[in-house]
């Protein structure tokens, strides 16, 4: 059983990247159904695909490559985990790689970017980063 689910996600789609596969599934829920959207608008991946296998419900994410086979997504970090879970204002929301990347912040209006929360004036969770 696993205890955080994000933190899978990301380790899944970090090691399928390194090994250049074009599609990787992680287990399905609302939050990461949110972040595969995410991924999806900001170019991060091609798309992704829910379906069953048996009791289970997995998302498979189609990976996105470059020209030359070079990986989109170069970094993943978890931020706020299970043991230590990090909060910031509208003010302090971060900013990844002066704008490069993305941070994903679970809101009171739904999981957005760091883009879209500095734009509505949220704060909230801060789940990770990805450039």
């Amino acid at each position: 059983m696993v205890n955080d689910i994000i933190a899978d996600m990301l380790t899944r789609i970090r090691n399928a990247s390194a090994m250049k596969y074009k599609t990787v599934d992680v287990l399905s829920s609302k939050m990461t159904k949110e972040i595969a959207r995410i991924l999806e608008s900001e170019g991060y991946i091609d798309g992704f695909s829910e379906k069953s296998e048996g009791a289970k419900q997995l998302l498979t994410l189609n990976l996105k490559y470059g020209a030359k086979k070079e990986r989109v997504i170069t970094g993943l970090k978890r931020i706020s985990k299970p043991g230590l879970r990090v909060y910031v204002s509208h003010e302090d929301v971060p900013r990844v790689l002066n704008g490069l990347g993305i941070a994903i912040v679970s809101t009171s209006k739904g999981v957005m970017t760091d883009k879209e929360a500095r734009k509505q004036n949220l704060g909230g969770e801060v789940l990770a980063y990805i450039w």
